[in-house]
């Protein structure tokens, strides 16, 4: 490699701006996409460019979160890229040709003076992609190039400048963030998404001493196959990491799903208990209320029954007082039928003593004289 050129590798996680980065400091054309869905499926270049009287060339690596391949599809890509190999087939992690003519391997511009990171200050938080991410780069790079690597974080627009600051704190403090690289070597630049931004990253990075990468180490000179390297490593423990999570999860859920079962049929019986409770309530009331109104209705019926016999006996007492009435009535007309006979009789004897009593008088008159009548 001529001494004026200079490659730079840029990664970091899907919809981080890598290519927004490289088209714009390189004046590339190269496929954006502002969602998270990945445009950078292959790794590819952005073309040399002048800058500081050197020629140089970005490479826009796609990332482990790639919408569209997997991660071990991603790795081979970019150490394909990295190694100058040929892969043929799935089952061929490097063909046989990248273990033979090694002389060659790193004048092929391969040798990189410089490793953007670029992290969205925008995220909430660093979460598990992320930190995927910046784990495969980790390995892929090894500690040994750190000093050529700067950790780029953009999108500062979309966030204040307090909430970026902390933000921007909590990477550089936290052992399990950025902290480690930088204590090893690597910087943080901030990017503003200014062509002043980009260009004062890349002058930080092109007079660099041009380093090999780890996996360009283990593939070429040590002659490891892809699927043994520490980035494949990293990725079979992500896998493996994932797979545990997974099944952590799946038997969780299972807890939770027994747990919610159980909660449910407990649920379940305590309301079959109280609806037997509230039924066998509403059966003790009910016959309660149905002895009640028995008790009533019993008392009515009685009731009605002493009003009955009551009425029984007035109207009895009233039939014996008319034939009493009657019978006296009878009696008193018997009487004055036998008054009105003996007064009869009796008028019948005085009117004949009467005339009785005239009749002798006229004769003792001596017949003469006129008969009173």
């Amino acid at each position: 490699m001529a001494d004026s050129e200079v490659t730079i590798a840029v990664m970091g996680a899907t919809g981080s701006g890598k290519s927004t980065f490289v088209n714009l400091v390189s004046s590339a054309n190269l496929g954006v996409n502002d969602g998270l869905r990945s445009c950078t499926a292959e790794v590819q270049t952005s073309g040399r460019f002048s800058f500081l009287g050197r020629q140089v060339a970005l490479i826009d690596t796609p990332g482990f979160d790639d919408t569209t391949r997997s991660d071990t599809d991603i790795l081979k890509a970019i150490a394909d890229y990295l190694c100058n190999a040929w892969v043929g087939n799935v089952s061929a992690w490097v063909a046989l040709a990248v273990l033979t003519n090694l002389a060659c391997r790193y004048q092929n511009q391969k040798k990189l003076s410089g490793i953007i990171y670029m992290h969205r200050i925008s995220d909430f938080r660093m979460g598990g992609i992320s930190r995927r991410n910046f784990n495969m780069f980790r390995k892929l790079c090894g500690d040994g190039t750190l000093k050529n690597v700067l950790i780029v974080t953009n999108m500062w627009g979309e966030v204040s400048e307090e909430v970026g600051a902390a933000r921007e704190k909590e990477l550089v403090t936290d052992d399990v963030l950025f902290k480690p690289v930088l204590e090893k070597g690597a910087r943080m630049f901030r990017h503003d998404r200014t062509l002043a931004s980009a260009h004062h990253i890349l002058a930080n990075l092109v007079s660099n001493t041009p380093v090999i990468l780890q996996i360009q180490e283990e593939v070429v000179n040590q002659r490891k196959t892809l699927e043994q390297t520490a980035a494949a490593a990293e990725l079979a423990r992500e896998a493996e990491e994932a797979k545990r999570k997974h099944q952590e999860e799946v038997e969780r859920a299972q807890r939770e799903h027994a747990a919610a079962v159980a909660a449910r049929e407990e649920q379940t019986r305590r309301a079959l208990e109280q609806e037997r409770a509230r039924i066998a309530q509403e059966q003790a009331r009910a016959r309660a209320e149905h002895k009640r109104m028995m008790a009533r209705q019993a008392k009515k019926r009685r009731q009605a029954e002493k009003r009955a016999r009551k009425m029984q006996r007035q109207r009895e007492e009233e039939a014996r007082i008319v034939r009493q009435r009657d019978e006296e009535l009878r009696r008193l007309q018997a009487e004055a039928q036998r008054v009105a006979a003996e007064q009869a009789a009796e008028g019948e004897r005085l009117r004949i003593e009467l005339e009785n009593a005239r009749w002798h008088q006229h004769h003792e008159s001596g017949g003469s004289g006129c008969v009173v009548q």
